[in-house]
This record gives structure tokens, sequence and C-alpha cells, in this order.
């Protein structure tokens, strides 16, 4: 059914006759009536019957009228979340890994709180590969993902990229150890993304050696608690504390800096809560 049709027919339950819908509506009064025929026959009813030298509308037709101001109302709704000058409203689901929820979007989320609060976030921890099949399922609007300088990613076209932060990573041994001893160590990698290994793998290999990847884990708290264990050496973020009985040695010639992304779907920006919440991200 064509919603304008439809718009006549609740304008019609509203005011009563073919004429004062006319007027409503800019239109002459056999154009109503010609477009209420037309939406008659879509329905398979008759909407409208006479009632003296008016007309009247009939079972059916009063419910469709019932049901096209609910309609309407759904349309409109969706006009103005699609349009890109409206403002921010609605629920925008971001799956993203656990240093840049805390990080970025946690910030975002008591700024959305504040000043936006019929924007709502949706979290969900996921590593990059889960993160881009949500994507590309459509059941996420947004995804922070990571790379590492030594194991770097290609973006397909299909995606909008926005860097966000770097971070410089290190080599996490047990309390003293001299990074010599390190590369003969068993390894902690990520047990839910292949990226930490890789550079594992090359760091290693830079210094003559093969790494044992002994241990895997998703939690990079779990990974200084192995460490501290004596069960094996990882790679950790160089900018936050670390437990007493971990030191995080400096990497360089090689270095290895691990750079965040905000990822969409390319053509989904220009929605007003995705484009706000970009917007916060990268400011």
């Amino acid at each position: 059914m064509e919603t304008r049709r439809l718009r006549l027919l609740v304008e019609l339950a509203r005011l009563g006759s073919m004429r004062e819908v006319a007027e409503e509506m800019g239109l002459t009064t056999s154009t109503v009536s010609q477009q209420l025929a037309i939406l008659a026959r879509d329905a398979g009813a008759a909407l409208v019957e006479p009632d003296g030298r008016r007309v009247r509308l009939t079972p059916a037709g009063r419910r469709l009228a019932a049901h096209g101001v609910t309609i309407l109302a759904a349309v409109e709704a969706a006009r103005l979340d699609l349009d890109p000058d409206a403002s921010p409203a609605g629920e925008v689901r971001v799956a993203g890994f656990a240093t840049a929820i805390r990080r970025s979007l946690l910030p975002v989320q008591a700024l959305l709180a504040r000043d936006h609060p019929r924007v709502r976030l949706q979290i969900h921890e996921h590593e990059p590969a889960e993160a881009f099949a949500l994507l590309d399922a459509d059941e996420m609007d947004l995804a922070l993902t990571y790379e590492y300088n030594l194991a770097p990613v290609s973006f397909p076209d299909r995606y909008d990229t926005r860097a966000l932060w770097t971070v410089p990573w290190g080599l996490a041994v047990p309390a003293g150890m001299p990074i010599g001893e390190a590369w003969a160590q068993d390894w902690i990698v990520n047990s839910r993304n292949t990226a930490d290994e890789l550079v594992a793998r090359t760091l290693a290999s830079l210094h003559g050696f093969s790494p044992r990847i002994a241990h895997r884990c998703d939690s990079l708290d779990l990974v200084q608690d192995l460490i501290i264990a004596g069960v094996g050496v990882g790679l950790l973020p160089a900018d936050r504390p670390v437990l007493h009985g971990v030191e995080v040695l400096p990497l360089q010639s090689p270095e290895v800096v691990l750079r965040a992304y905000a990822i969409s779907r390319r053509g989904r920006t220009a929605w007003p809560p995705l484009a706000l919440i970009l917007r916060l991200l990268v400011s």
C-alpha cells in the first residue's frame, strides 16, 4: 500500500468528509476519492460507503485507518532515525576488544549519559575476527579492533576505518629475567586471535629462536598471573601498571605497537547515533 493513500484514509477517519480531507491535503475531492478507491482495491475490501450526501468508513475502513495511525507513525520514526540532520537517538551495537572498551567506549558512554540520553550503547566484548563477522552479518553497528605494526591488517573496502590510538607493547617476563633469556622460554599468547602469536614468532626469529607456544588465554590479567607462576613470557602493553613480580621490557629494533581502530560498514556512518559515537571516539 502507498502510505500517502493510507494517510488520506486516516485523515478521512479524523475529519469525516472527503471535502475536508481535500482541503487539508491540498487536493481536489475527486483526487481523494480516486486515491481511496485505489487503496480499497489494494486492500481487497470496501473502505468507504455512501452516507446520504457524504461518505463514511466501513468496518474494514475503520480497522485499516486504526492500523494506518500506527503504520504512519512508524514510517515517520524511521524517517527521523535515518535523517542525518535529526537529533541522535537509538541503540548502537558495538563489538570491541576489552582494552578499547575500557579506554575509549566507557568514556563515550559517560558522555552519552550526560549529553545524549536518547543514544544507548549495547556493548559486546569480541576479538577482531569475531567483530568483523558480526559486522558483516549486520549484528553489530560498530567494531573496535586492533592490529600490530608487525602483523598489519588489510581492511576491505566495505569498511569505513578510523584510527583511534596507538600503544607500545613490551615483552613481559618474571621480574629480573634478562631479555636474552626470555626468547627461549615458553610463550603465552591470545586464545582468540593469532596477531600476537605472529608478533612473538617474528620477534623470536629475529633473535635466533623459534618460540614454543605453550599457553593461550584471552585475559591480560591472566597472562600476568601465568608469568608470576613462572610458566612463560608474553606481550603486554607498556603503558599500564603490572602486578608485582612482572616486568615489561621495552622492545626496540623492531618496536611493537598496537594500533586501535573504529570500524563500521561503509555507507552507515551518516546514521546520527553512529555518527555521534564516531565523533566522540576520535575527538
